[in-house]
């Protein structure tokens, strides 16, 4: 049987499991065009290195799936990291008179000791750069690379940025294998993920599922801490998979697996690879990220929460907005503050274009640059008005 129609039996048994099975299958078979996105700069390079199938197997029967690992799974990394942790030892420990009773069975404990963590990673060019999730290397004394072919070798962090959990490594290697990153932007929920990692100390573990949904904020996910909209998956996501990659059916990095949800199963979430690779470029370049900052506290207008304000005896303001974001607090000496906002403000675009939620604000936010200008219209006292903001960096102390 000739290779094509191998394939098209494939795609035939696919379709039979179920429309979007087949819709996906055919799009993999004929995807032999590289798709990069505009973004992307040359510190993330836009192929993966051809990986052929080995121990004797046949690429005629594989199936997307297989064919995705062993494209991608050489370049997907264990870490180990160590940190010291200090702790106070109690003074009934140094106490004289205990130990007068006691004396060298009791003895004093450590005031430092050692965290160990484990995660996962993808080495990004041949030259040894990696990343992975900030939580899994912040502050980390010692850090080790695990390579598929059996090889450790030290790492060195070169940035982390706690805001959104992303984080940069850099080992001594050459010649290594490395992902092709795709497209989160335009996910569809139903399509294939494929996660690959080192869950609870299981290297190399392939978990597969589909896209549950996009754009889940991080106050949805519970890290309201971080700025990242994130993508849900239902592919196994363990202790352990933080820090590795999420797979289209290409075998394309669409996102970092970063977290679950203690109270849940099957749900587990992903950073945007077009996030994690414009924060990953300024860390590789300046060892830092920065994040666009206004200094406010907000909330989406919903008639409850009108309700709420105009009955609270505390707030000096009424609301007649009923939509929008209300502006709750100025940070006192933030640009909102330098620029004019004030407690009551009900933001109505940002540049120009319409915000109807916090998200929305945040994102917009996001999207410009420290020192820029960004153009705010607000209502005030049922009046419009513009305000020119100059956006600063976000505080991460």
């Amino acid at each position: 049987m000739s290779l094509l129609a191998k394939q098209l039996t494939t795609y035939l048994a696919l379709l039979a499991i179920g429309g979007g099975a087949g819709i996906y299958a055919s799009r993999y078979f004929n995807a032999d065009e590289t798709r990069v996105s505009s973004g992307q700069q040359q510190i993330f390079p836009p192929a993966v290195q051809q990986i052929s199938p080995g121990r004797g197997s046949s690429q005629d029967n594989l199936n997307f799936i297989a064919e995705a690992v062993e494209k991608v799974g050489p370049a997907v990394v264990r870490i180990d990291s160590a940190r010291t942790v200090s702790q106070q030892v109690p003074d009934a420990f140094r106490n004289p008179f205990f130990r007068r009773f006691f004396g060298n069975e009791m003895p004093i404990p450590p005031e430092d000791r050692i965290e160990r963590g484990t995660g996962s990673g993808f080495i990004l060019s041949s030259d040894g750069r990696l990343m992975t999730n900030a939580h899994v290397v912040a502050g980390a004394d010692t850090v080790k690379v695990t390579l598929k072919d059996g090889r450790i070798l030290n790492g060195r962090v070169v940035g982390t940025d706690p805001v959104t959990d992303v984080a940069v490594v850099k080992i001594d290697a050459n010649k290594l294998p490395w992902v092709r990153l795709g497209d989160s932007e335009n996910l569809i929920p139903g399509q294939w993920a494929i996660a690959i990692g080192n869950p609870l100390g299981l290297d190399n573990t392939v978990t597969v599922g589909i896209v549950s949904a996009t754009g889940r904020s991080s106050l949805q996910v519970g890290v309201p801490d971080k700025r990242v909209r994130f993508i849900q998956t239902d592919a196994a996501i363990n202790p352990g998979n933080s820090g590795g990659p999420l797979l289209n059916a290409r075998g394309e990095v669409i996102g970092i697996n970063t977290a679950i949800r203690a109270n849940a199963q099957g749900l587990g979430f992903a950073i945007p690879i077009e996030t994690a690779s414009r924060v990953g470029n300024q860390l590789f370049s300046q060892g830092r990220a920065e994040h666009p900052y206004l200094g406010i506290q907000m909330v989406t207008i919903t008639p409850d929460v009108k309700e709420e304000i105009n009955k609270s005896p505390e707030v000096q303001f009424k609301l007649t907005q009923d939509k929008g974001v209300l502006i709750v607090r100025v940070v006192k000496n933030s640009p909102a503050d330098r620029a004019g906002l004030r407690e009551g403000d009900v933001i109505k675009r940002i540049s120009g274009q319409q915000v109807n939620s916090a998200d929305q604000v945040q994102e917009r936010v996001e999207a410009s640059s420290v020192g820029g200008k960004l153009e705010v219209e607000i209502n005030r006292n049922g009046q419009n008005q513009n305000v020119q903001v100059q956006p600063g960096a976000f505080p991460v102390e």
